[in-house]
């Protein structure tokens, strides 16, 4: 079956259209308190492969309902004055979805190749098991 639009067409008209922060400039911002990062990627993904610390996990299906004020789903953090940058893995999904924030009027940016390229440029990642071993619920000897 012959879709009228692909996937990557999809992302390549959203990328046109929304701003994208390139991955050095988007380490320089983390320690900005003034910056939210918003990893939409499934929990799973987190865990497997890490996050950016102080990142607000928010994921994918929820997006738009945790955005909209009159949602009964609602989450503060996105009513905070603040800039917020989403991601993904590799920037489709995080483009996709800044173009549909944009429409609904909700400012925002996204990183430009996702969490592909942050840790390989230099940027720092909570792991998992860095987070047990901080919380108490870490291995025990």
């Amino acid at each position: 079956m012959a879709l009228n639009t692909t996937a990557a067409q999809m992302v390549a008209r959203a990328r046109a259209s929304i701003e994208e922060i390139e991955t050095a400039d988007a380490i320089a911002l983390l320690q900005d308190p003034d910056v939210v990062f918003v990893d939409l990627r499934d929990v799973r993904e987190r865990e497997r492969m890490g996050y950016i610390p102080g990142s607000f996990h928010c994921p994918r299906g929820m997006l738009e309902f945790w955005v909209d004020p009159d949602s009964p789903y609602f989450k503060p953090i996105f009513g905070e004055a603040k800039r917020f940058v989403f991601h993904c893995a590799s920037g489709w999904r995080s483009a996709l979805s800044v173009a549909l924030l944009n429409d609904m009027g909700f400012a925002c940016a996204h990183l430009k190749e996702g969490f592909s390229t942050w840790e390989q440029q230099g940027g720092p990642v909570v792991r998992p098991e860095d987070r047990r071993q901080t919380d108490g619920k870490g291995p025990t000897a």
